[in-house]
């Protein structure tokens, strides 16, 4: 056990110091005003007008770095600061939700995978650290529960990867939309994708800890068996 215990170790201080350094970079963004001068939610309204999009609705939702982009309800989901905020880190976030808007839009593939897979990863969350631990105490008796455990453990993981892909096209997307509608300057430009690179960084770091104890427990049932 003591292997999984180091892997949660390393990756929870990673995860500490990359969430840490995002906080500190959206809070620098949240204090610089940019050209456009709108709030969060009149950028992701002009995004989303610009590309077409009349059926998505921007709402305000409670919450500190909450923001997401609802496919089933079609809403683009603001923090409170960022919706009403008109700062470059506002804008920044307000693109990247409206981003995914347009992946659902125009049928962007990963985005389609990935909210079909989330019905069934929430299933396999909510049991499978039940049964890997089950499997572990009765691994020399029955083995195979483990390897159920490692199954659901890896729809997870593989869940993880698929959101990578997902979450750097919607910064892309925003990012490019930002340039070209000139409501930012290139130094802004550079601070938005300066803070969205940091907010991709929390995926990565997860992805990698969950395939790094993927790795792990498939490790300890080649090891017992």
């Amino acid at each position: 056990m003591l292997g999984i215990y180091l892997i949660v170790i390393v990756f929870m201080l990673l995860s500490w110091a990359v969430s840490s350094r995002l906080k500190s970079k959206f809070k620098e963004y949240s204090e610089i005003s940019f050209r456009g001068n709108l709030s969060g939610a009149e950028v992701a309204q002009k995004m989303l007008r610009d590309n077409g999009i009349t059926d998505v609705q921007v709402i305000s939702v409670d919450g500190q770095l909450t923001d997401h982009y609802n496919p089933t309800e079609k809403t683009v989901n603001l923090s409170p600061e960022v919706y009403s905020g008109r700062s470059v880190a506002s804008a920044a976030v307000a693109a990247h939700e409206c981003g995914h808007a347009v992946q659902h839009a125009h049928a962007y593939r990963w985005l389609g995978l990935r909210t079909n897979l989330v019905p069934a990863v929430s299933i396999a969350s909510k049991y499978m650290q039940w049964i890997l631990l089950a499997g572990i105490l009765t691994i020399q008796v029955f083995p195979y529960l483990l390897l159920a455990g490692i199954v659901l453990f890896a729809f997870t993981t593989l869940f993880s990867f698929i959101t990578l892909p997902v979450e750097f096209d919607a910064s892309n997307r925003g990012l490019a939309w930002l340039e070209s509608s000139g409501i930012t300057t290139s130094q802004e430009h550079d601070m938005a994708k300066d803070a969205l690179w940091w907010a991709a960084m929390t995926y990565v770091v997860a992805a990698l800890a969950s395939l790094a104890t993927l790795m792990y427990y498939i490790s300890l049932l080649l090891r017992r068996r």
